[in-house]
């Protein structure tokens, strides 16, 4: 649970609830007399996490915003979503230029594929450098040095002359691609409250995936029109931008929120209860953030009013050693190995297994249309030239904002129901219902795409149908999924995120290499269901987690994942 009570609280709540309180469980509502800080002083939704009453803690609410205001709450998400979008526009844009790519460099349309294959199988490893960097020292360095990685890898692209050096490039960029699969979603659960990390993490997988669709589009007439080099340098472009805003707009998200046992060690729990105010029970991981870091007791569970129990509500800023290029930490060697170790060890929590399984195959069925649209359309008998074929993505992209639209807010919502009709205790299975239209959704896209492409029928019925509801999908089914997993595991959520990202990439490195002879053997049908099949499978686990997560969520309620 993320309100982080010791352990005597809690046997208190689940005596009065007479229900067992499980990491990943939270009380959304007041609890008799226990009294938690509300989203304002005339709700009754509980904020989960709490949130600190220091004036720099980054958490905060669409109306009011805590602690941060509006500007420092939008400026700090806009940056890291401008981070995932452009990160993924370059390594998956080559998809209508495979014609040019395979004329300029000597090769066939399977070495043409591996431009994108090695770029998703580098991306997704990188982050066992990006993320254990993000847990020692703060999202800002990631961001900036990343940012400036793909920057380079850019021009490298625009300058290469020959396979090789192209190849290398992809790998350049691959690496400094990785925190757009990892990096935004630990910074929602650093600034949102739980009830809103479902529209967010929509956000989030829309601009991500999205991005993978805008690419296409953009390269595509580009390379027409004025060359596949102009469009590396619009890539330079967009990373220069995005690395001036994150220097100036982006503060530091990370803020940790001490474990009782932890706050126990230090001698920082009192001996009597504060009833009056809200105490302090963050701090930075610097503990002379500007000297006004203050540590203090677990939450008061009095009634008091909500602006008096966080002064700073909406009216927050970050500090000057927010600001920073990095932040300090004691034990960096400590957080490095762990943040190399967890993931691995996540991969033996069901939980989190099931996550990494529907992303990967939901996002699998996205990349059989960004592999084989060229190898379709270009050829007779439809004939396409290379911005046509990008300009189809338009229809991905679409499905993309109809997925935004409604899988995070209905997501939310059916989370929320089932919450006041469990007296006010949210469950993260609460949310997997979500899944269900989605998945039909993904089912018929595939069916059009397979036996639209092996028949040969009319494009429209494929692109119109077939890619949107590819997009719907994209968007909906792994934001689901992802965000259940770190409702469950929240102390490691950037670890959970390359548990998920390892997962996808090495099944897509896989998928790239195999999809092009299979089809060439046996048709577009035979890959293309298969992969919806297993979608289909891994989805369907969903109906065991849901009864059965919370007894999964025991089986790691003592790990030290929740105490980090």
């Amino acid at each position: 649970m993320e309100m982080n009570y010791d352990e005597s609280v809690l046997h208190q709540l689940e005596q009065e609830l007479d229900v067992k309180i499980l990491p990943g469980t939270e009380i959304m509502l007041d609890v008799g007399e226990h009294h938690f800080v509300k989203s304002s002083a005339s709700s009754d939704r509980v904020l989960v996490p709490q949130p600190s009453d220091n004036q720099h803690d980054p958490l905060v609410r669409i109306l009011p915003a805590h602690n941060w205001t509006r500007f420092w709450k939008y400026s700090a998400i806009a940056c890291s979503t401008m981070v995932s979008f452009a990160q993924g526009f370059g390594p998956l844009s080559l998809a209508p230029i495979f014609p040019q790519l395979i004329e300029m460099y000597g090769t066939d349309l399977a070495g043409a594929i591996q431009f994108t294959g090695v770029a998703i199988l580098v991306l997704g490893f990188s982050n066992f450098i990006w993320v254990p960097i993000s847990t020692s020292f703060g999202r800002r360095p990631v961001l900036l040095v990343s940012t400036l990685v793909c920057l380079g890898s850019c021009i490298w692209r625009a300058q290469a002359k020959t396979y090789s050096s192209f190849m290398g490039a992809c790998v350049l960029n691959g690496i400094g691609a990785g925190p757009a699969e990892t990096l935004q979603p630990a910074i929602i659960t650093d600034i949102f409250f739980l009830d809103r990390r479902g529209v967010w993490n929509t956000v989030y997988f829309v601009f991500y995936f999205g991005s993978l669709a805008v690419g296409p589009i953009i390269s595509g007439p580009m390379a027409e029109t004025v060359g596949m080099a102009s469009f590396w340098y619009l890539n330079v472009a967009m990373h220069a931008f995005i690395f001036i805003c994150i220097l100036f707009l982006f503060p530091e998200t990370k803020w940790h929120r001490m474990h009782p046992d932890e706050m126990r060690a230090k001698g920082l729990l009192p001996s009597q209860q504060v009833s009056d105010e809200k105490v302090n029970t963050t701090t930075m991981e610097n503990k002379d953030l500007e000297k006004i870091t203050t540590l203090g007791a677990m939450p008061d569970l009095s009634h008091t009013a909500t602006a008096a129990r966080d002064p700073w509500l909406g009216k927050g800023t970050p500090s000057k050693q927010q600001f920073k290029l990095w932040q300090v930490n004691p034990h960096p060697l400590k957080a490095v190995f762990y943040d190399l170790w967890i993931p691995w060890k996540l991969f033996a929590f069901p939980i989190v297994e099931f996550a990494s399984f529907v992303v990967s195959w939901s996002a699998s069925s996205f990349l059989t249309l960004n592999l084989t649209q060229a190898q379709v359309f270009a050829n007779p008998p439809y004939g396409f030239s290379s911005d046509s074929i990008g300009f189809m993505n338009f229809a991905i992209l679409i499905g993309m904002f109809i997925g935004l639209a409604t899988a995070g807010p209905l997501s939310d919502w059916i989370s929320m129901r089932a919450t006041r009709k469990n007296r006010g205790i949210r469950e993260p299975e609460m949310r997997l219902p979500t899944m269900i239209p989605y998945v039909l959704i993904m089912m018929l896209g595939n069916f059009i795409v397979a036996f639209g492409y092996q028949n040969m029928w009319d494009w429209k019925p494929i692109v119109i149908i077939g890619y949107t509801c590819a997009g719907i999908q994209v968007a909906a089914l792994p934001a689901i999924a992802s965000t259940y997993a770190v409702d469950s595991y929240k102390p490691v959520s950037g670890s959970v995120f390359v548990s998920i990202t390892v997962n996808k990439n090495v099944w897509g490195y896989g998928f790239s290499k195999f999809i092009t002879p299979w089809i060439i053997a046996s048709g577009y049908v035979p890959p293309i269901m298969t992969n919806m099949s297993l979608i289909t499978l891994w989805c369907s686990f969903g109906i065991l987690f849901f009864f059965f997560g919370k007894t999964f969520r025991k089986w790691s309620e003592h790990s030290d994942v929740h105490r980090m």
